[in-house]
């Protein structure tokens, strides 16, 4: 790890992505235990709903419960990666050389990853409403809002991917001609 240790910003930084990186890898690997287990397991599960007394209405959803834990996995890796390229990025803020091609490289790739994260989440609700009429009598419903902040953040990358490739490139012109 490069992070200075005189920049504490840098450093909680840091140790930030990587706790949360932790935290994601372990949800991946929850994620992909449980989805065979849903599949396949769908007599035990449907015993411990009947025990626990829930209302089921119909079979039980299986496909659409592990449709969303699918969609979840791919959200939980895409997140995962995002925060690879951040870290990347990070350190090279901590060694004092952040405007470099391969930092324009990352925040590209990050501003594709977030928008693969909005089209995921979005895809989940369908399958949500599927659960929910599968556990519920009444009518299901789903409280959506549309949050920009995730639409705004991809364009902020984007932005930013173009002003560091511009900033390397005058850089690189600039050590060219001294």
């Amino acid at each position: 790890m490069s992070v200075r240790l005189n920049d504490p910003l840098l450093t909680v930084s840091r140790i930030v992505v990587l706790v949360i990186q932790v935290l994601l890898g372990i949800a991946a690997l929850a994620l992909t235990a449980a989805i065979p287990f849903v599949l396949f397991g769908k007599s035990l599960i449907e015993a411990e709903i009947d025990e626990e007394a829930v209302p089921l209405v119909g079979a039980f959803p299986s496909l659409q419960i592990a449709g969303l834990m699918l969609a979840g996995l791919v959200v939980v890796v895409l997140a995962f990666v995002f925060l690879r390229h951040l870290g990347r990025i990070i350190d090279t803020v901590g060694d004092g050389d952040p405007f470099v091609p391969d930092n324009a490289d990352r925040l590209r790739a990050m501003g594709w990853l977030m928008l693969g994260i909005q089209i995921a989440t979005v895809a989940m609700v369908p399958l949500i409403v599927a659960v929910q009429r599968a556990f519920e009598e009444t009518r299901p419903s789903m409280e959506t809002d549309v949050d920009l902040s995730g639409i705004v953040l991809v364009l902020v990358l984007f932005i930013l991917a173009r002003v560091f490739r511009h900033g390397a490139a005058m850089r690189e012109d600039l050590e060219g001609t001294v």
